[in-house]
């Protein structure tokens, strides 16, 4: 019973937030767009850059992989990359995200639309 008295109370919290939270929404857009992390595999022979928006900016191999010549273990090495780096980002999103839903005094749990 207490529990949805507090989801009331939330909801109230956020609805008088609204016209704040879309402006704050708006930055923080900008912000993960501007956001650079980079993950690394293979001793750092492939390196990619993502943003805050799980956009992949670009890739960096090293001469050493490419002499290589194995297809098999690039495609790992980008895959493991890759992977690292957005789970990065995931991370800083989630951080951002709450540092601004707790700056308009809401719920820092709280699943805010488009940041999943």
């Amino acid at each position: 019973m207490f529990d949805m008295f507090r989801g009331i109370g939330q909801l109230g919290n956020v609805m008088r937030a609204m016209p704040k939270l879309k402006e704050e929404m708006a930055l923080l857009q900008q912000k993960l767009g501007q956001m650079v992390v980079e993950g690394d595999a293979g001793a750092g022979m492939v390196k990619v850059r993502v943003n805050g928006r799980t956009e992949v900016l670009g890739y960096t191999l090293s001469d050493e992989l490419l002499k290589l010549n194995d297809r098999e273990m690039l495609e790992d090495l980008l895959k493991a990359a890759t992977n690292q780096a957005l789970t990065k980002a995931a991370a800083q999103v989630a951080e951002e995200t709450s540092k601004m839903a707790m700056g308009l005094g809401l719920p820092a749990g709280l699943n805010l639309p488009g940041m999943s």
